[in-house]
């Protein structure tokens, strides 16, 4: 039943999302033919919505991933120096290969992301720690010094203002034909699932997940591979968006359990419906004039990360 209310509430905010913006469209006036309207619908609302759905189910199942693959509840892309070292990978292709096309740029922000996440996770074996927060502080600062050297170069090379404009949360950009490379992620929901057992058993553990026959090391490597892909399609296409990998994974396990299997569907609509929410909030928050998704998402994600920390401290 609660997946139906899920279900139902995702069905609605796709509705609004598309009928929400500058351009009031009615289904009349689509219906009637209106070639203007027509052109706005399919060449802007659509895209924008369905870029929505996607990008938000993806960050949400990374962090649940990354969460599984490290043990802790509060790692995700944006805590690990994923998103981080997928920026600098981008940074490097606009350095010197400014003319690549967005196949070469994605290849190399994914080899970026995957090498970094891989660094971390180095970090977390040299740097064992019980505390919870210890891990994610430990990926923010990896991070920090990711993106120091990344801001540092732009600096240098006059390309700050054209990295971070590029690479902030916004989807008042997405129009047709600019935003289709997310389809890639579907595929990787559908490898995700399939290996869903398998990332359910690492996530009790190397010495578990070996006794029942599951390569720990090899499994690992294989969902960093899935996860810097996923998270460097979403940040090559609209940009960097922060605590969504790890609010949707905790809230979604907090009801219903941690079995991959049965949650990561749950999680990729709570994903899809939470930046939808934001989306919607930041189009008529000041309109005519829009705020970046990112901003709206970094000021609710912020509230629920304190009340999950909460919620984990007394349990």
């Amino acid at each position: 039943m609660k997946r139906l209310g899920l279900f139902l509430l995702l069905v609605l905010l796709m509705g609004i999302s598309l009928f929400v913006g500058v351009k009031d469209l009615t289904i009349t006036d689509l219906f009637a033919g209106s070639v203007q309207q027509q052109l706005v619908f399919f060449a802007t609302r659509i895209p924008r919505t369905i870029s929505l759905l996607l990008a938000g189910s993806t960050l949400s199942v990374c962090g649940l991933i990354m969460q599984h693959l490290t043990q802790n509840k509060f790692v995700s892309p944006t805590t690990a120096g994923t998103m981080d070292s997928a920026r600098l990978g981008i940074l490097v292709v606009m350095l010197f290969l400014p003319n690549a096309p967005l196949s070469i740029r994605s290849f190399v922000a994914f080899l970026f992301a995957f090498l970094g996440t891989m660094v971390f996770l180095g970090l977390t074996k040299l740097l064992p720690a019980r505390n919870q927060l210890m891990l994610p502080l430990i990926g923010v600062m990896f991070g920090n010094i990711v993106g120091s050297i990344a801001t540092f170069f732009a600096y240098q090379f006059q390309l700050v203002q054209n990295m971070s404009s590029w690479l902030q949360g916004n989807f008042s950009v997405v129009m047709k034909g600019s935003y289709e490379l997310l389809y890639l992620t579907i595929p990787l929901f559908i490898v995700i699932y399939l290996f869903a057992y398998q990332f359910t058993i690492v996530g009790f553990g190397e010495d578990l997940a070996t006794n029942l026959g599951v390569n720990y090391r090899w499994m690992q490597i294989f969902g960093v591979g899935l996860v810097a892909l996923a998270s460097a399609v979403v940040l090559i296409m609209v940009g960097s968006i922060p605590f969504l990998g790890v609010i949707i994974p905790n809230l979604v396990s907090l009801i219903y359990g941690d079995n991959i299997k049965n949650t990561l569907p749950i999680t990729a609509i709570a994903g899809s419906i939470f930046l939808l929410i934001c989306d919607i909030i930041a189009r008529v928050v000041i309109a005519p004039y829009e705020v970046p998704v990112s901003v709206v998402v970094g000021v609710l994600g912020s509230i629920l990360f304190v009340i999950l920390l909460t919620r984990r401290a007394k349990s």
